[in-house]
Protein backbone atom coordinates (compact mmCIF):
# COMPACT_ATOMS: atom_id res chain seq x y z
CA UNK A 1 0.00 0.00 0.00
CA UNK A 2 1.42 3.35 -1.08
CA UNK A 3 2.11 5.92 1.64
CA UNK A 4 0.63 9.24 0.44
CA UNK A 5 1.84 11.27 3.44
CA UNK A 6 4.23 13.92 2.18
CA UNK A 7 6.79 15.65 4.45
CA UNK A 8 4.60 18.75 4.33
CA UNK A 9 1.51 16.76 5.40
CA UNK A 10 3.42 15.03 8.20
CA UNK A 11 4.74 18.35 9.45
CA UNK A 12 1.21 19.80 9.47
CA UNK A 13 -0.18 16.81 11.39
CA UNK A 14 2.55 16.91 14.02
CA UNK A 15 2.02 20.65 14.38
CA UNK A 16 -1.70 20.06 14.80
CA UNK A 17 -1.01 17.37 17.41
CA UNK A 18 1.27 19.74 19.32
CA UNK A 19 -1.26 22.55 19.33
CA UNK A 20 -4.30 20.41 20.28
CA UNK A 21 -2.70 18.32 23.01
CA UNK A 22 -4.37 18.68 26.44
CA UNK A 23 -1.01 17.94 28.03
CA UNK A 24 1.59 20.65 28.44
CA UNK A 25 4.08 20.35 25.56
CA UNK A 26 7.15 22.53 25.33
CA UNK A 27 10.61 22.89 23.92
CA UNK A 28 13.17 24.46 26.25
CA UNK A 29 16.75 25.49 25.72
CA UNK A 30 19.71 24.44 27.83
CA UNK A 31 19.81 28.13 28.84
CA UNK A 32 16.65 27.57 30.96
CA UNK A 33 14.13 29.44 28.76
CA UNK A 34 11.08 28.20 26.87
CA UNK A 35 11.59 28.19 23.09
CA UNK A 36 8.14 26.87 22.18
CA UNK A 37 4.99 26.08 24.20
CA UNK A 38 1.59 24.79 23.20
CA UNK A 39 -1.68 26.49 24.27
CA UNK A 40 -2.11 24.08 27.21
CA UNK A 41 0.90 25.63 28.96
CA UNK A 42 -0.64 29.10 28.86
CA UNK A 43 -4.04 27.74 29.84
CA UNK A 44 -2.76 25.90 32.93
CA UNK A 45 -0.27 28.50 34.14
CA UNK A 46 -2.31 31.55 33.14
CA UNK A 47 0.58 33.39 31.45
CA UNK A 48 0.68 34.56 27.85
CA UNK A 49 3.25 33.06 25.50
CA UNK A 50 5.21 36.32 25.58
CA UNK A 51 5.40 36.18 29.38
CA UNK A 52 6.45 32.53 29.32
CA UNK A 53 9.22 33.17 26.76
CA UNK A 54 10.59 36.23 28.52
CA UNK A 55 11.25 34.71 31.94
CA UNK A 56 13.57 32.02 33.21
CA UNK A 57 11.58 28.77 33.58
CA UNK A 58 12.54 28.35 37.23
CA UNK A 59 10.81 31.69 37.97
CA UNK A 60 7.48 29.88 37.51
CA UNK A 61 8.44 27.00 39.81
CA UNK A 62 7.23 26.86 43.40
CA UNK A 63 9.92 28.30 45.73
CA UNK A 64 10.24 25.02 47.65
CA UNK A 65 10.85 23.08 44.42
CA UNK A 66 13.29 25.43 42.70
CA UNK A 67 16.45 23.77 44.01
CA UNK A 68 15.50 20.20 43.14
CA UNK A 69 14.13 21.31 39.75
CA UNK A 70 17.40 23.05 38.87
CA UNK A 71 19.31 19.93 39.96
CA UNK A 72 17.38 17.71 37.55
CA UNK A 73 17.57 20.33 34.80
CA UNK A 74 21.37 20.10 35.10
CA UNK A 75 21.11 16.35 34.47
CA UNK A 76 19.17 17.11 31.28
CA UNK A 77 22.03 19.36 30.18
CA UNK A 78 24.28 16.33 30.73
CA UNK A 79 22.10 14.38 28.28
CA UNK A 80 20.22 12.42 30.97
CA UNK A 81 16.47 11.91 30.25
CA UNK A 82 14.02 12.89 32.98
CA UNK A 83 11.05 10.59 33.55
CA UNK A 84 8.03 11.08 35.82
CA UNK A 85 9.50 14.05 37.64
CA UNK A 86 6.90 15.88 39.74
CA UNK A 87 7.11 19.47 40.87
CA UNK A 88 4.90 22.45 41.60
CA UNK A 89 4.38 25.58 39.53
CA UNK A 90 2.80 28.86 40.63
CA UNK A 91 0.13 30.17 38.25
CA UNK A 92 -0.35 33.83 37.44
CA UNK A 93 -3.25 33.94 39.94
CA UNK A 94 -1.02 32.52 42.68
CA UNK A 95 -2.52 29.02 42.84
CA UNK A 96 -0.36 25.91 42.89
CA UNK A 97 -0.43 23.23 40.19
CA UNK A 98 1.37 19.89 40.27
CA UNK A 99 3.00 18.74 37.02
CA UNK A 100 4.51 15.38 36.13
CA UNK A 101 7.27 15.77 33.53
CA UNK A 102 8.81 13.52 30.90
CA UNK A 103 11.73 15.38 29.36
CA UNK A 104 14.14 14.25 26.65
CA UNK A 105 17.32 16.23 25.86
CA UNK A 106 18.72 16.67 22.34
CA UNK A 107 22.29 17.41 23.27
CA UNK A 108 23.55 18.50 19.84
CA UNK A 109 20.83 21.13 19.56
CA UNK A 110 20.97 22.16 23.25
CA UNK A 111 17.24 21.65 23.49
CA UNK A 112 14.85 19.72 25.75
CA UNK A 113 11.56 18.32 24.47
CA UNK A 114 9.13 17.91 27.35
CA UNK A 115 5.55 16.83 28.07
CA UNK A 116 3.85 17.45 31.41
CA UNK A 117 0.57 16.17 32.83
CA UNK A 118 -1.44 18.26 35.24
CA UNK A 119 -1.74 15.96 38.30
CA UNK A 120 -3.04 18.57 40.75
CA UNK A 121 -6.34 16.76 41.29
CA UNK A 122 -4.57 13.45 41.86
CA UNK A 123 -2.14 14.99 44.36
CA UNK A 124 -4.97 16.70 46.28
CA UNK A 125 -6.83 13.41 46.52
CA UNK A 126 -3.67 11.72 47.78
CA UNK A 127 -3.13 14.46 50.35
CA UNK A 128 -6.73 14.17 51.55
CA UNK A 129 -6.32 10.40 51.74
CA UNK A 130 -3.14 10.74 53.80
CA UNK A 131 -4.82 13.22 56.14
CA UNK A 132 -7.75 10.86 56.56
CA UNK A 133 -5.42 7.93 57.25
CA UNK A 134 -3.54 10.02 59.81
CA UNK A 135 -6.81 10.97 61.51
CA UNK A 136 -8.03 7.37 61.47
CA UNK A 137 -4.71 6.14 62.85
CA UNK A 138 -4.87 8.67 65.65
CA UNK A 139 -8.48 7.79 66.45
CA UNK A 140 -7.69 4.08 66.32
CA UNK A 141 -4.77 4.50 68.71
CA UNK A 142 -6.96 6.49 71.08
CA UNK A 143 -9.67 3.82 70.96
CA UNK A 144 -7.09 1.10 71.58
CA UNK A 145 -5.67 3.03 74.54
CA UNK A 146 -9.13 3.63 75.95
CA UNK A 147 -10.01 -0.05 75.56
CA UNK A 148 -6.74 -1.11 77.17
CA UNK A 149 -7.21 1.29 80.09
CA UNK A 150 -10.82 0.23 80.59
CA UNK A 151 -10.00 -3.47 80.49
CA UNK A 152 -7.02 -2.98 82.78
CA UNK A 153 -9.03 -0.93 85.30
CA UNK A 154 -11.76 -3.58 85.42
CA UNK A 155 -9.30 -6.24 86.56
CA UNK A 156 -9.32 -5.07 90.17
CA UNK A 157 -13.11 -5.08 90.75
CA UNK A 158 -13.45 -8.41 88.92
CA UNK A 159 -10.76 -9.92 91.15
CA UNK A 160 -12.57 -8.54 94.20
CA UNK A 161 -15.84 -10.05 92.97
CA UNK A 162 -14.21 -13.47 92.49
CA UNK A 163 -12.67 -13.25 95.95
CA UNK A 164 -16.02 -12.35 97.49
CA UNK A 165 -17.83 -15.20 95.73
CA UNK A 166 -15.13 -17.67 96.78
CA UNK A 167 -16.02 -16.94 100.41
CA UNK A 168 -19.30 -18.74 99.87
CA UNK A 169 -18.92 -22.46 100.56
CA UNK A 170 -21.47 -24.32 98.40
CA UNK A 171 -21.61 -27.29 100.75
CA UNK A 172 -22.80 -24.99 103.55
CA UNK A 173 -25.66 -23.54 101.47
CA UNK A 174 -28.83 -25.52 102.04
CA UNK A 175 -31.02 -23.71 99.54
CA UNK A 176 -30.64 -25.16 96.02
CA UNK A 177 -31.60 -21.92 94.25
CA UNK A 178 -29.08 -19.90 96.24
CA UNK A 179 -26.38 -22.48 95.58
CA UNK A 180 -27.15 -22.37 91.84
CA UNK A 181 -26.97 -18.56 91.81
CA UNK A 182 -23.58 -18.64 93.55
CA UNK A 183 -22.28 -21.15 91.00
CA UNK A 184 -23.52 -19.00 88.10
CA UNK A 185 -21.88 -15.90 89.61
CA UNK A 186 -18.63 -17.79 90.16
CA UNK A 187 -18.52 -19.21 86.64
CA UNK A 188 -19.55 -15.93 85.04
CA UNK A 189 -17.03 -13.79 86.93
CA UNK A 190 -14.19 -16.21 86.17
CA UNK A 191 -15.06 -16.18 82.48
CA UNK A 192 -15.23 -12.39 82.53
CA UNK A 193 -11.77 -12.27 84.09
CA UNK A 194 -10.41 -14.62 81.43
CA UNK A 195 -12.00 -12.54 78.67
CA UNK A 196 -10.49 -9.35 80.08
CA UNK A 197 -7.06 -10.96 80.30
CA UNK A 198 -7.33 -12.15 76.69
CA UNK A 199 -8.28 -8.68 75.47
CA UNK A 200 -5.47 -7.07 77.42
CA UNK A 201 -2.99 -9.52 75.90
CA UNK A 202 -4.21 -8.59 72.41
CA UNK A 203 -4.28 -4.86 73.08
CA UNK A 204 -0.76 -5.04 74.48
CA UNK A 205 0.35 -6.11 71.01
CA UNK A 206 -1.30 -3.09 69.35
CA UNK A 207 2.01 -1.97 67.84
CA UNK A 208 2.43 -5.36 66.17
CA UNK A 209 0.62 -6.68 63.12
CA UNK A 210 0.72 -10.15 64.64
CA UNK A 211 -2.45 -11.48 66.27
CA UNK A 212 -1.90 -14.84 68.02
CA UNK A 213 -3.66 -17.73 66.31
CA UNK A 214 -4.33 -21.23 67.59
CA UNK A 215 -6.37 -24.29 66.70
CA UNK A 216 -9.69 -23.69 68.44
CA UNK A 217 -12.47 -26.15 69.15
CA UNK A 218 -15.72 -24.53 67.96
CA UNK A 219 -17.83 -26.45 70.45
CA UNK A 220 -15.63 -25.42 73.37
CA UNK A 221 -15.56 -21.76 72.27
CA UNK A 222 -19.34 -21.75 72.00
CA UNK A 223 -19.64 -23.43 75.41
CA UNK A 224 -17.43 -20.75 76.98
CA UNK A 225 -19.73 -18.05 75.66
CA UNK A 226 -23.08 -19.68 76.45
CA UNK A 227 -21.89 -20.45 79.98
CA UNK A 228 -21.05 -16.80 80.56
CA UNK A 229 -24.55 -15.68 79.51
CA UNK A 230 -26.45 -18.69 80.80
CA UNK A 231 -29.03 -16.62 82.71
CA UNK A 232 -29.77 -14.50 79.62
CA UNK A 233 -30.23 -17.65 77.53
CA UNK A 234 -32.54 -19.30 80.08
CA UNK A 235 -34.65 -16.18 80.62
CA UNK A 236 -35.15 -15.81 76.86
CA UNK A 237 -35.94 -19.55 76.46
CA UNK A 238 -33.44 -19.85 73.60
CA UNK A 239 -33.33 -23.02 71.53
CA UNK A 240 -29.98 -23.83 69.93
CA UNK A 241 -29.39 -26.02 66.89
CA UNK A 242 -25.66 -26.74 66.69
CA UNK A 243 -23.78 -28.87 64.17
CA UNK A 244 -20.01 -28.70 63.75
CA UNK A 245 -19.70 -31.94 61.78
CA UNK A 246 -18.30 -30.25 58.64
CA UNK A 247 -15.27 -29.16 60.67
CA UNK A 248 -14.82 -28.95 64.43
CA UNK A 249 -11.68 -26.83 64.73
CA UNK A 250 -10.46 -23.62 63.14
CA UNK A 251 -7.18 -21.70 63.20
CA UNK A 252 -8.24 -18.36 64.68
CA UNK A 253 -7.78 -16.01 67.61
CA UNK A 254 -9.53 -17.23 70.78
CA UNK A 255 -10.75 -13.83 72.01
CA UNK A 256 -11.97 -12.91 68.53
CA UNK A 257 -13.91 -16.15 68.05
CA UNK A 258 -15.61 -15.90 71.43
CA UNK A 259 -16.43 -12.24 70.77
CA UNK A 260 -18.05 -13.23 67.46
CA UNK A 261 -20.18 -15.89 69.16
CA UNK A 262 -21.07 -13.54 72.01
CA UNK A 263 -22.15 -10.60 69.84
CA UNK A 264 -24.16 -12.60 67.31
CA UNK A 265 -25.91 -14.69 69.98
CA UNK A 266 -26.78 -11.75 72.22
CA UNK A 267 -28.03 -9.84 69.16
CA UNK A 268 -30.29 -12.77 68.29
CA UNK A 269 -31.71 -12.70 71.81
CA UNK A 270 -31.95 -8.91 71.98
CA UNK A 271 -33.77 -8.63 68.65
CA UNK A 272 -36.02 -11.67 68.98
CA UNK A 273 -39.61 -11.37 67.80
CA UNK A 274 -41.99 -10.77 70.71
CA UNK A 275 -44.36 -13.50 69.50
CA UNK A 276 -41.86 -16.39 69.63
CA UNK A 277 -38.74 -17.38 71.61
CA UNK A 278 -35.37 -17.22 69.84
CA UNK A 279 -34.11 -20.17 67.81
CA UNK A 280 -30.44 -19.94 66.92
CA UNK A 281 -28.74 -22.24 64.43
CA UNK A 282 -24.96 -22.50 64.47
CA UNK A 283 -23.18 -24.86 62.12
CA UNK A 284 -19.96 -25.31 60.17
CA UNK A 285 -19.87 -25.96 56.45
CA UNK A 286 -17.45 -26.11 53.54
CA UNK A 287 -18.20 -24.22 50.32
CA UNK A 288 -15.79 -24.55 47.39
CA UNK A 289 -13.13 -25.68 49.84
CA UNK A 290 -13.64 -22.68 52.14
CA UNK A 291 -14.43 -23.25 55.81
CA UNK A 292 -17.54 -21.33 56.79
CA UNK A 293 -19.41 -20.76 60.03
CA UNK A 294 -23.12 -19.97 59.72
CA UNK A 295 -25.11 -18.35 62.52
CA UNK A 296 -28.80 -17.67 61.92
CA UNK A 297 -31.90 -16.84 63.93
CA UNK A 298 -35.66 -16.35 63.63
CA UNK A 299 -35.69 -12.79 64.94
CA UNK A 300 -36.78 -9.39 63.70
CA UNK A 301 -34.26 -9.29 60.87
CA UNK A 302 -33.33 -6.32 58.67
CA UNK A 303 -34.74 -4.55 55.67
CA UNK A 304 -31.71 -5.20 53.49
CA UNK A 305 -32.69 -2.56 50.94
CA UNK A 306 -32.47 0.11 53.64
CA UNK A 307 -29.46 -1.08 55.62
CA UNK A 308 -27.26 -2.60 52.92
CA UNK A 309 -23.72 -1.27 53.22
CA UNK A 310 -24.26 0.01 56.77
CA UNK A 311 -24.74 -3.18 58.77
CA UNK A 312 -21.11 -3.51 59.87
CA UNK A 313 -20.38 0.18 60.36
CA UNK A 314 -19.77 1.72 63.76
CA UNK A 315 -22.73 3.23 65.66
CA UNK A 316 -25.34 1.92 63.23
CA UNK A 317 -28.68 1.05 64.88
CA UNK A 318 -31.48 -0.71 63.05
CA UNK A 319 -33.96 -1.33 65.89
CA UNK A 320 -35.31 0.80 68.71
CA UNK A 321 -33.93 -1.39 71.45
CA UNK A 322 -32.87 0.49 74.59
CA UNK A 323 -29.68 -1.56 74.84
CA UNK A 324 -28.66 -1.07 71.21
CA UNK A 325 -25.19 0.53 70.91
CA UNK A 326 -24.29 -0.11 67.26
CA UNK A 327 -20.96 -1.70 68.19
CA UNK A 328 -21.44 -5.49 68.16
CA UNK A 329 -21.60 -6.10 64.42
CA UNK A 330 -18.78 -3.61 63.88
CA UNK A 331 -16.57 -5.68 66.22
CA UNK A 332 -17.60 -8.94 64.53
CA UNK A 333 -16.71 -7.57 61.09
CA UNK A 334 -13.33 -6.25 62.22
CA UNK A 335 -12.38 -9.47 64.05
CA UNK A 336 -13.05 -11.48 60.88
CA UNK A 337 -11.68 -8.98 58.37
CA UNK A 338 -8.44 -8.39 60.30
CA UNK A 339 -7.57 -12.08 59.97
CA UNK A 340 -8.28 -12.26 56.24
CA UNK A 341 -11.82 -13.60 56.42
CA UNK A 342 -15.15 -12.19 55.30
CA UNK A 343 -18.74 -12.07 56.49
CA UNK A 344 -22.02 -11.74 54.62
CA UNK A 345 -25.59 -11.36 55.83
CA UNK A 346 -28.98 -12.39 54.48
CA UNK A 347 -32.13 -11.13 56.13
CA UNK A 348 -35.79 -10.21 55.78
CA UNK A 349 -38.07 -8.34 58.15
CA UNK A 350 -39.50 -10.75 60.77
CA UNK A 351 -37.77 -13.70 59.09
CA UNK A 352 -34.50 -13.52 60.99
CA UNK A 353 -30.92 -12.99 59.89
CA UNK A 354 -28.26 -15.35 58.59
CA UNK A 355 -24.58 -14.51 58.97
CA UNK A 356 -22.05 -16.51 56.96
CA UNK A 357 -18.42 -16.23 58.04
CA UNK A 358 -15.76 -17.38 55.58
CA UNK A 359 -12.38 -18.10 57.14
CA UNK A 360 -9.05 -17.54 55.46
CA UNK A 361 -7.38 -20.77 54.32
Amino acid sequence: MKNNITPQTASYRFEHFFELSADLCCIAGFDGYFKRVNPAVSKVLGYSEEELYSRYINDFVHPDDKEVTEKFREELRNNQPLLNFENRYITKTGSVVWLSWTSMPVYNEKLVFAIAKNITHKVKLEQERNQLLASLTKANNEIRQFAYTTAHDLRSPISSLITAISLFEPELISDDTTRQIVEILKEGSEHLQETLNNHIDILSQQNSLHVPLEQLDLKQALQNVTSSINSLIENAAVTFHVDFSAFEKILFNKAYLESIFLNLITNSIKYARPDCPPEISIYSTKTNGVNQLVISDNGQGFDMEKVRGRIFRLNQKFHNHSDSKGIGLYLVYNHINSLGGSITVESKINEGAKFTISFKD
